[in-house]
């Protein structure tokens, strides 16, 4: 689909209950273009790629860069490398969390305020945006008012963060950009009032610490769980793990804040024979998911060979056809 007149966007259709709709990926600039994210380590997202490039696109991948490092923006960057000898670009911070995705060569940081020169006039701006993660970022076209922002502002709802001390100061950062016409989110669908949206979610996280503090305010001492359950009132059960998550880092900014003391409670001590049992059930876990791939990978080799190979499991002898009068 496209964005703008550099910009398309690569829409996978994705059905878990954070990601609703689709997770996308971008393709940026002509003849050698970037991608921004590349989707779970799933083949539909690298088939999706491979047939969008093939079926529109007259480039070739120079440039493989990513959002952060959690796995549905950043699985297939080994395969980028491989299949097209794109460059991989990551932030420094996500290096070492990227270890097991990143190819062994080819791989360049970036830093904040850079700006990447994918030629034919088509610029981005690389803005550190921490607070999802630590090694979030958001790239801009400024000429062209678009915005790719990962996890960082979504198509829909709000979003889970690591530290909302650093997120808020990111999305003012953002709100501030000028000529800002659309987000690219890596979930859901595209924004196109990216200035409301922002400030939105500043509102949003604003009024939600207002209503913590209204909590905490009524006097002793309270869990993040039980501030959760009073702030977010009959919030569906599966999306009350994520919000206590949402309360505890309002909590943490408090705290960073000068405005808040923790009382840091005493977690439970596993026995050896818990420590065993999970570390069993967690190579289980990895044979398993190692035999889902092994098997993923002879499907695909055999679907290959049928599409390249006559039906020979099918006939004796295939039919056979002869002219009957003249052409």
């Amino acid at each position: 689909m496209e964005v703008s007149p550099s910009v398309r966007a690569v829409q996978v259709p994705d059905d878990k209950p954070m990601h609703p709709q689709f997770t996308s990926m971008y393709i940026v600039g002509k003849d050698q273009v970037m991608t921004i994210d590349s989707g779970e380590d799933l083949d539909r997202y690298r088939w999706m790629l491979r047939g969008y490039l093939a079926a529109t696109e007259r480039a070739e991948i120079a440039l493989a860069g990513i959002t952060h490092h959690h796995s549905d923006h950043s699985a297939n960057l080994k395969w980028l490398r491989e299949i097209y000898k794109a460059d991989v670009l990551v932030h420094p911070e996500g290096v070492e969390l990227l270890e097991k995705v990143l190819p062994e060569e080819g791989v360049q940081t970036l830093q904040d305020n850079q700006v990447l020169d994918l030629g034919g006039g088509v610029r981005l701006q690389i803005m550190h945006t921490p607070g999802h993660s630590v090694d979030s970022m958001c790239y801009y076209l400024e000429d062209e008012g678009v915005l790719f922002t990962g996890d960082t502002v979504l198509g829909f709802g709000t979003v889970t963060m690591r530290d909302l001390y650093t997120y808020m100061h990111s999305l003012e950062r953002l709100v501030a950009l000028p000529n800002l016409k659309v987000i690219c989110p890596g979930h859901g669908p595209l924004v196109h009032d990216p200035r409301e949206r922002i400030q939105g979610y500043i509102d949003h996280r604003n009024q939600r610490e207002r209503e913590i503090l209204g909590v905490l305010g009524e006097g002793g001492e309270i869990s993040s769980w039980d501030i959760m359950l009073k702030v977010y009132g009959d919030l569906e059960a599966k999306f009350r793990r994520a919000a206590s998550g949402n309360v505890e880092t309002h909590l943490t900014k408090l705290e960073k804040e000068g405005r808040l003391k923790t009382n840091p409670g005493v977690r439970k001590e596993k026995t050896p024979e818990q420590l065993a049992k999970e570390e069993a059930e967690a190579r289980e876990r990895a044979e398993i998911e190692a035999k889902h791939k092994e098997h993923e990978e002879h499907a695909r080799q055999a679907a290959l060979t049928a599409q390249e190979n006559p039906p020979t499991d099918e006939w004796e002898e295939m039919p056979k056809y002869e002219l009957v009068g003249k052409p």
